[in-house]
């Protein structure tokens, strides 16, 4: 008996230990979010009617514009149809089989031969552009217009469609003037500046999507000085998110002053009807329009010179630490640039005061300088810095910079061999100094800076050569770890180029 009631004790003292401890934990608990909920309570702002109108009125306002924006530009801006007969060829599988006075006998000694046909066809096309004078020039792009039969614009106020007359086109800049005839002052757009733009800033794109006319888009300008598209020779595109399609082409783009910032030329994307669009900055038209409207075609300045990125392993290669600027691989005979002291090897770091950092940039520059005008050139030379004053020239007829590429030792991937005087007529040398690549191994470093067969390498690490002994001295000199820089020629002209050495 005395063991079951001390049994129930120890139970009992146990259950009340237990509920004890759960009953303060719960307590203290509790006391806890009381604390917690006390500390964070965060009071309740309400926004006051005022400020909701005050949005209200800010975002009506910004609407607005943009309607305002719609109503000034859209009467300037005009529909571009085009034509062009193409004859198309194909063969005929049955040849003669039609002739019917053609003798059966024939086909028992002679086959039956495919026959060459050929048909026309109209092709159409479909663009934008918009009058920037009211007795009828209208800017658009090249490619819209380029080796059309017949040109057609339309006014969006207008049903009636007049005939254009090409004034002139660039296709390094991608643009073109065309010529209407009308009664009376035909409507105008304003053009901004495109040099005061800034990414972020509202950009409106007006066109002919899909020949939908009179279609407004909005977005934002996305970036600036985009290039490298191969569009254009000369590359300067505003980026935006305003939605540009096919027919939007030649276009204005617009600020929200009602202002042409760009001329809407192309689209990178992964589908027909969405992508991110590119315009031409109106500041780089302004100058093709005048020049095409008084003399039908472009006159820019020339230097006479091949120039290249700097990059770091040519910096370090030169001796040039951080310094920004571009290479001059070669000088043309009898160019600006020769008649002014520039040399092979010099880095140009301004040009007119203007700090120039990539190759872009000084050609955009020099072909904006008008012929006859003097330039200041900062270079550095021999890791010192030289100002030289070059008289800029028009620029010439276009030359062809790429020869035909044909072609012993082998060093990082080349063979080379001699050059002859079979190599000098076949390839058209004026001299047999230096060694011609006739191999290029895949993947070798040779491979990697761009030498191909038919290179002929002019200098190795700034020493001459003039044959395969000169070339064998070189090479053997530098070591396998170390980089070499060659001075290659390729068709007329030089350029530097890295061999890389081999990794430690």
């Amino acid at each position: 008996m005395e063991k079951g009631k001390m049994r129930k004790k120890v139970v009992f003292t146990a259950v009340f230990a237990v509920l004890l401890i759960v009953s303060f934990n719960l307590s203290a608990k509790y006391r806890y979010r009381l604390r917690y909920l006390r500390r964070e309570a965060v009071p309740v702002q309400f926004i006051e009617p005022e400020n909701v109108a005050e949005t209200f009125n800010s975002a009506f306002s910004l609407q607005e514009s943009f309607v305002n924006v719609a109503r000034m530009v859209k009467p300037a801006v005009v529909q571009v149809t085009t034509e062009k007969t193409v004859t198309l060829r194909y063969w005929d599988p049955f040849g003669n089989l039609g002739d019917v006075f053609r003798n059966p006998f024939e086909d028992f000694f002679q086959p039956r031969e495919p026959k060459r046909k050929e048909y026309q066809q109209k092709q159409k096309g479909l663009g934008s552009g918009f009058i920037v004078d009211s007795s009828g020039y209208i800017l658009t792009n090249n490619h819209v217009v380029k080796d059309m039969d017949k040109i057609m614009v339309k006014l969006m106020d207008e049903k009636k469609e007049l005939k254009a007359t090409v004034i002139g086109t660039d296709s390094k800049t991608d643009l073109a003037i065309l010529k209407i005839k009308g009664f009376g002052k035909f409507p105008t757009v304003k053009l901004g500046d495109s040099e005061a733009i800034r990414v972020g800033e509202w950009a409106i794109a007006i066109g002919n999507p899909f020949g939908l006319d009179e279609t407004v888009t909005v977005g934002v300008i996305s970036a600036k000085g985009r290039k490298g598209f191969g569009i254009s020779q000369y590359e300067d595109f505003i980026q935006t998110d305003a939605s540009i399609n096919p027919g939007n082409s030649g276009g204005p783009l617009v600020n929200l002053k009602g202002e042409v910032i760009g001329i809407n030329t192309f689209i990178v994307a992964p589908s027909i009807s969405s992508g991110i669009g590119f315009a031409i900055p109106i500041n780089m038209a302004k100058d093709v329009f005048s020049q095409l409207k008084e003399k039908g075609r472009v006159v820019r300045g020339w230097l006479g010179i091949i120039i290249q990125p700097l990059t770091e392993e040519l910096r370090n290669s030169f001796g040039l630490g951080e310094t920004e600027g571009v290479l001059i691989g070669d000088v043309m005979k009898n160019s600006p640039a020769e008649k002014g002291g520039l040399k092979r090897g010099d880095v140009i770091i301004q040009f007119d005061q203007r700090v120039i950092k990539e190759p872009d940039e000084l050609s955009r520059i020099a072909a904006n300088t008008a012929p006859g005008k003097t330039i200041p050139v900062k270079i550095i030379r021999e890791r010192k810095e030289k100002t030289l004053e070059i008289k800029i020239e028009e620029m010439p007829a276009e030359e062809s910079l790429i020869a035909e590429k044909e072609g012993e030792e082998y060093w990082r991937g080349l063979n080379v061999e001699a050059i002859t005087e079979d190599l000098m007529k076949r390839f058209n040398l004026d001299t047999n100094e230096g060694v011609m690549v006739n191999e290029v191994e895949s993947g070798s470093s040779a491979d990697e800076a761009g030498i191909r067969k038919g290179t002929i390498i002019k200098q190795i690490n700034q020493k001459r050569i003039n044959n395969l002994s000169d070339y064998t001295e070189a090479i053997r000199g530098i070591k396998k770890n170390k980089d070499a820089i060659l001075l290659i020629q390729e068709g007329k002209y030089t350029r530097f180029v890295i061999l890389k050495g081999e990794e430690k």
